[in-house]
């Protein structure tokens, strides 16, 4: 029954409340580490509860075709917006990934700033209410209340703790995502317009818009601004420039998160809201989409090549890889979006944890430099064999999680357009020749600079291990994973409810 034990509202809320809890300890630094860490351990907790119980909810079904969680309360009810909130077999292992994510974003963050800690603290916690929302609301003005409160506490991270020209990254992120945003809300209020001109009942809820009929012409327009935010988000070339600076100039548990998280936000708003609010402008833009996300591919992964600096590589690579969602939506086939899902959440676990490799090493060394580095593996074996296990990941070696992901999708697109699959193709060859340079350079050539590196620490252990175990388990069992998405994405390739 919907708002039984409002259990996606405390999903979303748990990290707000953590916020207010670090309130009267501000000043108190440890206190406020331990504050913040039990706030997003507890939101995975019941993040992964809610996991373990879905085969047994989604088998009793739910009011809304699909959804096995879902809220609806009356909020402002004059303008027809509502608090919905719905969980799918979708929405769920992108809440599982936010939680999972912001744990790790907060260890990897425990040493490594020293500076405004509690706020540091604070942002995260709120910036994953705001991702929280982001994958579980119904209601599109509700949608975009939790789209940018994402914005306002990356820009912090960024120009606060972060390095290089993080003021002109921080305004340079701002500035594209608050376009793209504002595009959107001009769509969202068109939509509005129209579904109550038609019905005469004004709402933003997403069940009802599903069934309004626009005019070819509007609805070009309307999918339009819904891409070109969502786009930005992903991202999607050529929108994607802001992102390299943002992360090679933010702070490593800004980068994580904007990797692992945010990028996510845009291709899972394409998933739940383009594509089933304006099915035909979609197909309409079909052909595009696959020329961008081949060429994000591409692009992203040959100047992944070219890169002399570890985060500005790995932050290329995640246009190269995120373009492989892109196609796979494009396709918009049960197999190829199957692939889409598994690959947004096989790319957070995987780049974030290169990510955080690489600010472990930048704590150590003061240098993020390709050319600075090698000989690791013999002064520093376990930290080297985790280097080398999210590379192979990343570079798709079967048997770990990206090769399942990048697979389905090219199969899935293979079916539709066997072009775009072969120029994809190519994207994979030159992937595997960026990550082999960088191993080869960092961890087996002859040490170049002599720099006191000593191995991973306790708490870097967990956390690499623990994203190890889960890229393991997703790229030799990936059956529970596809047997969640499996009835949502049916739905949505079928033309039902999302």
């Amino acid at each position: 029954m919907p708002n039984d034990y409002l259990i996606l509202t405390i999903l979303v809320f748990i990290p707000l409340t953590g916020c207010l809890l670090l309130v009267p300890v501000w000043s108190r630094v440890e206190w406020a580490r331990r504050i913040a860490l039990g706030a997003a351990l507890l939101d995975l907790v019941l993040a992964c509860w809610v996991y373990a119980a879905a085969p047994a909810v989604i088998a009793g079904g739910g009011t809304l075709p699909g959804f096995f969680l879902w809220e609806d309360l009356p909020w402002i009810e004059r303008f027809g917006i509502r608090y919905t909130l719905g969980m799918d077999g979708i929405a769920l292992p992108m809440v599982l990934l936010t939680a999972f994510i912001t744990v790790i974003a907060m260890l990897v963050s425990w040493r490594a700033i020293k500076e405004r800690v509690t706020f540091h603290y604070f942002l995260i916690l709120v910036m994953e209410t705001g991702i929280m929302g982001v994958f579980l609301s119904l209601d599109l003005f509700l949608f975009y209340l939790f789209w940018e409160v994402m914005l306002i506490p990356m820009f912090f991270l960024i120009g606060i703790w972060g390095h290089g020209r993080r003021i002109y990254s921080a305004v340079k992120f701002f500035l594209f995502t608050l376009a793209g945003s504002l595009l959107m809300l001009l769509a969202i209020i068109g939509l509005y317009l129209i579904h109550g001109d038609q019905s005469g009942a004004y709402t933003f809820g997403l069940p009802a818009l599903l069934h309004t009929q626009i005019a070819s012409g509007a609805s070009l327009w309307l999918f339009a601004a819904f891409l070109l935010a969502f786009a930005i988000k992903v991202p999607i070339f050529p929108v994607h420039t802001w992102l390299p600076d943002a992360h090679t100039d933010a702070p490593t548990a800004g980068s994580v998160i904007l990797a692992a998280l945010l990028l996510k936000t845009g291709a899972y708003g394409l998933i739940r809201f383009g594509y089933p609010l304006f099915p035909e402008a979609a197909r309409t833009f079909t052909p595009l989409l696959y020329i961008l996300g081949v060429i994000g591919i591409i692009y992203g992964s040959w100047v992944a090549f070219a890169q002399a600096d570890m985060k500005r590589l790995v932050a290329y690579s995640s246009v190269g890889h995120m373009g492989f969602v892109v196609l796979g939506i494009a396709a918009w086939t049960p197999v190829a979006l199957s692939g889409a899902v598994m690959q947004m959440v096989n790319h957070g676990v995987t780049t974030g944890a290169l990510f955080a490799l690489v600010g472990m090493l930048d704590e150590r060394s003061g240098t993020r430099s390709i050319a600075a580095f090698g000989g690791l593996w013999g002064k520093a074996p376990v930290y080297s064999f985790f280097f080398l296990l999210f590379s192979l990941a990343s570079l798709g070696l079967p048997g770990l999680n990206n090769f399942v992901g990048e697979f389905l999708v090219l199969a899935g697109v293979f079916r539709v357009s066997p072009i775009a699959a072969c120029f994809a193709f190519v994207g994979v060859v030159v992937t595997l020749i960026y990550m082999l340079r960088l191993v080869q350079e960092v961890l087996f050539v002859g040490e170049r600079t002599p720099l006191p590196l000593a191995d991973i620490s306790f708490r870097e252990g967990i956390v690499l291990g623990v994203m190890g175990v889960t890229v393991i388990i997703l790229g030799v069992y990936p059956a529970p994973f596809l047997d969640l998405v499996s009835m949502p994405v049916a739905l949505l390739t079928g033309g039902g409810l999302p």
